[in-house]
């Protein structure tokens, strides 16, 4: 019959089939993470060489993706899940500090993390690119989040006095591309600085759009004590 072969069901070695199932997709994630994000790449990854990998046999594979096009996407969400997570504890604990202070620690939180594995950048910045519709719609999906964050930290700024008022999407949509932009050169070896120096460059630009030429925050743009 077509389809996705069932999982087993029942306990084996101590462990659920869920359990099981979890640990085998693991497996996979990781395997992926290595194949598509170094050497061969996602495009010249086969699921038998996936399996290889993993330590899995092909059978397994089906029992939890379909595709490989399945385990990229999964793969590609966990990333930004890392990522993400790494910025909103940043985002936290600099609730207290002035804009830029604020700005560097969250952008450090961000580029530490994802180049902290150049796989990592990689599968956010390149083999996503191009796949197909459905990936297409993921990556965009996922950069808006990021856009939203810019836009809410913007709103911040500006209610506390520390930034310009106004409408931001634009701009914060723009400014990501420069963030990805150049932390992608930065890993890929096209940029001599430190990443110091490109975090340092970045909280520059912000602040450059948040606080134009011509406007001055306010003696109230303290955060609060």
């Amino acid at each position: 019959m077509a389809g996705r072969l069932k999982a087993p069901t029942g306990r084996y070695g101590g462990k659920s089939a869920a359990e099981r199932q979890a640990e085998r997709r693991r497996r996979f994630l990781d395997a992926a993470l290595q194949l598509f994000g170094d050497t061969p790449g996602y495009r010249s990854t086969t699921v038998a060489a996936l399996s290889e990998a993993a330590g899995l046999s092909t059978r397994q594979f089906y029992e939890g993706f379909s595709t490989l096009e399945d385990v990229l996407t999964a793969l590609h969400l966990e990333v930004n899940d890392w990522a993400e997570a790494a910025v909103v504890t940043a985002v936290a604990g600099a609730e207290r500090l002035p804009l830029a202070e604020r700005a560097a620690v969250i952008f450090r939180a961000y580029a530490a993390n994802v180049t902290s594995d150049p796989r990592r950048i990689r599968i956010t910045f390149v083999e996503i690119i191009g796949v197909s519709p459905r990936l297409e719609e993921q990556r965009l999906a996922r950069r808006a989040r990021w856009i939203d964050l810019i836009c809410a930290e913007a709103q911040r700024a500006a209610e506390r006095g520390e930034a310009a008022p106004r409408d931001y999407r634009l701009a914060a949509t723009a400014f990501i591309g420069s963030v990805n932009g150049l932390l992608h050169d930065w890993s890929a070896g096209w940029v001599d600085a430190t990443l110091d120096d490109v975090v340092d460059e970045l909280v520059r630009q912000l602040l450059g759009i948040l606080r134009p030429v011509g406007w001055s925050p306010s003696e109230e743009g303290d955060p609060p004590g």
